[in-house]
């Protein structure tokens, strides 16, 4: 893939500092993707230190978020001039389950057919949190922690569990308005 450099200016959105994408790059970019929507993966270099991110549109804008693992201290930054090089990453992204969560699962039937029906960004949000956790003793107690969640019976990662009662009732009232 080729890759490109540019100069940007770091803006602030919210909390979120970012860079703007040079039409010019972000159509080479689109064309290597094959795509012009939804989340497009890259890799390069801020500053000479290497990142792998994703491009998103928000606001419609195409936005390379700069966050503190590809510059220190982004936040404060804001107005600083930055060197980027940008590609297209076609690498898979793909974070494979845990060994021990795959066997929770296999050994609960329900849990499993909770997580099969989660979308697919909550599905990845809770085997990325799995698979990031350093020692044993912390993945057995999260694993327990995100059936029991599975199961509605517990929180996960600070979101609240749902019973199909509670979904039942959300989905008819946005459904009958």
């Amino acid at each position: 893939m080729k890759s490109h450099s540019f100069t940007a200016i770091i803006e602030m959105i919210g909390i979120n500092p970012y860079v703007q994408i040079p039409e010019t790059i972000l159509k080479e970019i689109f064309v290597q993707a094959g795509k012009t929507k939804g989340h497009i993966p890259i890799k390069g270099t801020v500053n000479k230190q290497l990142y792998t991110q994703t491009l998103l549109k928000y606001s419609g804008l195409w936005r390379l978020y700069i966050n503190t693992t590809m510059l220190k201290n982004s936040p404060k930054r804001i107005g600083e001039e930055i060197n980027i090089t940008i590609e297209f990453d076609p690498s898979d992204r793909t974070i494979a389950p845990h060994p021990k969560f795959l066997e929770a699962l296999k050994n609960n039937l329900e849990a499993k057919s909770k997580f099969d029906n989660l979308s697919p960004s909550a599905k990845k949000e809770m085997v990325r949190y799995i698979t990031s956790l350093k020692t044993e003793e912390s993945r057995d107690r999260i694993i327990e922690r995100a059936i029991t969640y599975l199961l509605g019976k517990s929180t996960f990662i600070g979101k609240k569990s749902w019973s199909n009662d509670q979904y039942t009732t959300l989905y008819t009232s946005r459904t009958s308005k």
